[in-house]
Parts: structure tokens; sequence; C-alpha cells
């Protein structure tokens, strides 16, 4: 059960999952919600998942919380991997809910990554904003956090303004800080729909001198931005990856293997210097990734 496809970062999830299953001969059902807002459409559709009784159940919840009445109908024992967004391991735990590992970007240092490629991009001292997400989401305020520290002593974060992971919100909330703000010399946005959103806006309001836009994730879209100069950069997180391991996890935990309860995925910078590259490899990480789950499966071999 994952997010809505409509983000294609949620596609190139699905995509990854399904792959993973072909190559292992195991049969896999994915289902998404019908979109970043669908808490209680989600729930129920996990819920029906559970009548299935499948061998192991693999979630990407909208918030921290809104799958956990659903998991603890799944039998004692069942395998859950949480992977991209980490579900209440209290909550779920005061229901009797035993998360087996989360998979996933560790996005305060994705944040981190992003401010030391602003600093990079912005003079010492200069007025950048936050483009967030939802409010509340945990992933959005993980980047944020790290964006902020890995600012300090290189430039001012002035203002953080939710969009809602949005793209037209994102154009919006950025054209309004631009016309009221004209100091700003950058835009960090949590996610690449919405610093495309903020390139669309920095375009638009013409103005002298260039403004530095962020993303994270390195969809295909952003990708293109990077190249041509739209977007500075972005730090891309490899969904394909993540639902790759996901279903290793599975067949390691239903094999009674020791899982680790936490494997981060790999993420990087992306600039105009090896987008190239990072194109051509998509959706696989660029260079090489260690596989922590390769002594549990030698057979498989994830780049």
């Amino acid at each position: 059960m994952i997010k809505g496809l409509d983000n294609p970062f949620f596609v190139t999830m699905r995509d990854g999952l399904e792959a993973a299953a072909r190559r292992q001969g195991v049969r896999i059902t994915v289902q998404a919600a019908i979109g970043l807002q669908d808490t209680a459409g989600q729930a129920s559709a996990l819920e029906s998942l559970t009548s299935e009784q499948a061998a192991c159940y693999v979630v990407n919840p909208i918030n921290a919380t809104n799958l956990i009445q659903p998991l603890a109908q799944i039998p004692r024992g069942t395998p859950i991997v949480n992977i991209d967004s980490p579900v209440d391991r209290h909550a779920a735990m005061a229901l009797g809910v035993g998360i087996t590992t989360y998979i996933g970007t560790d996005n305060i240092a994705a944040g981190r990554l992003a401010a030391a490629a602003m600093a990079r991009l912005v003079a010492r001292g200069s007025r950048v904003a936050v483009i967030a997400g939802i409010p509340g989401d945990a992933t959005s305020g993980a980047r944020t956090e790290g964006f902020i520290e890995g600012a300090r002593g290189r430039f001012h974060v002035i203002q953080t303004i939710a969009a809602d992971f949005d793209r037209r919100r994102a154009t919006l909330a950025t054209t309004e800080l631009l016309r009221s703000r004209t100091s700003i010399r950058g835009f960090f946005a949590v996610n690449d729909e919405m610093a495309l959103g903020s390139a669309d806006a920095v375009r638009a309001v013409a103005r002298g001198g260039k403004i530095a836009v962020i993303g994270v994730d390195g969809i295909p879209a952003a990708l293109a931005a990077v190249k041509h100069g739209a977007i500075s950069a972005t730090v891309a997180q490899y969904p394909y990856t993540i639902g790759q391991l996901a279903v290793e996890a599975c067949l390691a935990a239903i094999r009674r293997q020791a899982v680790p309860s936490r494997i981060d995925a790999p993420i990087q910078v992306v600039t105009p210097s090896d987008v190239a590259r990072a194109q051509r490899d998509f959706p696989r990480p660029v260079g090489h990734f260690k596989d922590p789950l390769v002594r549990l499966l030698p057979s498989v071999n994830v780049r």
C-alpha cells in the first residue's frame, strides 16, 4: 500500500516493487491512495488487503498514524515493512503492531545535503526560503529541519511556507514571497514537484540576479529541469531501489532472517555537472549501492 500515483515518485516506487517481485518469482499486489490527502481512503484500501492474508505487507503511509488501525488487523507475526514515510512506532505498538523494518531516505541528511548545495550557489548571509509540504508531515518536517541545520553559518532561512507538495501551490507561494521579499536569493522545496513550481514562479517574476532553486526526489522532470537550468539541483532519492529493498526485506523476514530495523536508501545531490549520468542510470542510483540485504538473499544484486 503506497501513496498516490499522481506523483511520479510513487509510480517509480511501484515499478521497483513489481520488478523485484518478478525477479524473485513472488506474487505482489500493489495498491495506491487516490492522492496525498486521501488518508481515510488509503486506510480503507489496506483494510481490504488484510483479508488476503498475505505473507508480508509493505506500507507507505500518508501520515504517521493513518494506517495503524488496519495494520492492527494483520495476524501477529506477519512481517510489516514500512517504506518512505515512517509509521509512528509508539502508536503502532500501543495497538500491538510491530514494524519489522523501516526502509527510506534519511530525510534530515537529505535536507543537510540540500543546504550544502545551496551554500555553493548563494553568497554567505543570503536570504533563502523553504517551501514545505503538508503541515505535520514527518518527511517534510525532517527535510526542513536538516536544511535549517545545514544553513547555520552559511545563509539565513527567513521563512518556511507550506504548499502541500503541490506544484501550483508552490508557484503561488514562491510568487508571493518574491514580490514581498525582494532580497530572496534561493528556494529549497522539500520535493521536486514543488521545486518545479518554484522555478515556474522565478521565471515568471522577472528580476535581476540568479535565484537558486533546489528540490528533493530526482524525478525525471526535475532532472530535465536541472539539465536545462530551470532548477539548480535536486537531492535524488531512489524510490525504485526502496521498492526493491522492500520486497527483499519481506522475503528475508518470511524466511526468518534477521532484517535490520532500519535501512537507509541512497541519496545524492544532482547538479548540471552530473545530471546526464543521473538521467542515464534512472531509476537506479548513480554508481554502486551496497545492498545490506545481499547477505540474506545471495541472489540479489541491486546497484
